[in-house]
């Protein structure tokens, strides 16, 4: 029986994903407004879509998609985490997925509940879909998609590498959870505090059971913890990582590992010689996402959950998956004014060719048997 002391601490860490209690996310003063993505499918998880295209967007731009954490949304991750910043110096598409508070009311994407976290359903689909729409919309490079999240976003982000696999060239799970370690809310607060849980074999085998039988490359996986994270243990990153070493076939031994100040970068390569799984351990850091305004890259503002402890994630991410160099990534001078986003609804009021842009979307969801 754990004692009161632990169940008390417990209770706090937990305070902001129970149901039932409430908590807002923080104000903050968007440096630009991201789009509302409409008419993205059957939309099963009930959920919301923003996005940023930069102006000008070549054809063929990779996408980011990205999921904020509890009591957060999706602007507010943004402002933070300065993707939307980042996707304009250096041309990307960035997705951002909303959760409602009538799915869950601290704004948790739900992770640990069956319902939403298959292939075919829930929030898992909802998020296939709006990917779908925001590819054929604006003519992105399916070879090219990418999925990042923090806490329950990251939990999230685990669920869709396992149950789509195909759509993903790499993924970055920051203060989340493996994919299948939960099925209900209890089951969720025991694995966030590192109580229980299915063995490696196991959690490997949940990935390939999810996936539909999926026989072509897995997508990369990148994973950040902090090292004093109170309210999803530390030892949530060992349990992602044995979960995909399971997947990719490497070994225990890392093929690298370097520290540089707080951070220890270890690193897996898979047998195409490529980095397969990686780990990023901010040491001494609490539950967030880590960011480095002051840095060269100059991106994100701290608030809750966003921590400035000089490791800009974002652009680490984004150079790991290839969509930037040092130079692309680096803060634009004091006196050049970023891009405005362009409005590029996806509903168009008016059709470029018969039937209209909403049409062309409609008709990729039911080739891809996401629409009836």
């Amino acid at each position: 029986m754990r004692s009161i002391s632990d169940t008390m601490r417990r209770m706090a860490a937990f305070r902001a994903t129970a149901p039932g209690v409430r908590v807002d996310p923080p104000a903050i003063t968007p440096h630009r407004t991201l789009e509302t993505l409409e008419g993205f499918g059957t939309n099963p998880g009930a959920l919301l879509a923003k996005y940023h295209v930069p102006a000008g967007l070549a054809a063929q731009a990779p996408l980011v998609v990205v999921l904020h954490g509890c009591t957060q949304n999706a602007a507010g991750y943004d402002q933070g985490a300065g993707w939307s910043a980042l996707a304009d110096r250096a041309g990307f598409a960035v997705l951002f997925p909303e959760q409602k508070r009538a799915n869950n009311p601290n704004l948790c994407f739900n992770w640990f509940m069956p319902e939403d976290t298959k292939r075919g359903g829930g929030e898992a689909m909802s998020i296939r879909e709006m990917i779908e729409a925001m590819i054929v919309a604006h003519d992105l490079d399916r070879a090219r998609v990418y999925i990042t999240g923090l806490s329950a976003g990251g939990a999230m982000t685990a669920v869709m590498l396992a149950t789509y696999p195909e759509l993903f060239a790499g993924g970055a799970i920051i203060a989340g959870l493996p994919f299948g370690s939960a099925r209900s809310v209890p089951e969720a607060f025991d694995r966030m505090r590192g109580h229980g849980g299915p063995d490696d074999a196991t959690l490997a085998a949940l990935v390939k059971r999810a996936s539909n039988g999926h026989d072509g490359p897995w997508p990369t996986v990148s994973i950040w913890h902090g090292t004093a994270d109170q309210t999803v243990t530390f030892a949530n990153m060992d349990r992602i990582a044995a979960q995909w070493h399971g997947i990719h076939g490497t070994g225990a031994a890392p093929d690298r590992t370097e520290t540089s100040g707080r951070h220890t970068y270890t690193a897996w390569h898979g047998e195409d010689g490529r980095v397969a799984i990686e780990l990023h351990e901010i040491d001494g850091m609490g539950h967030g996402t880590p960011i480095d305004p002051a840095g060269p890259d100059g991106l994100g503002r701290a608030a809750p959950h966003m921590l400035d402890v000089g490791v800009s994630s974002t652009a680490m991410i984004a150079r790991s998956w290839g969509l930037v160099d040092a130079a692309e990534a680096k803060a634009p001078a004091r006196s050049q004014r970023p891009v405005a986003s362009p409005r590029r609804p996806i509903r168009a009021t008016a059709a470029p060719h018969a039937g209209g842009v909403q049409k062309v979307i409609e008709d990729a969801l039911r080739a891809a048997g996401l629409m009836r």
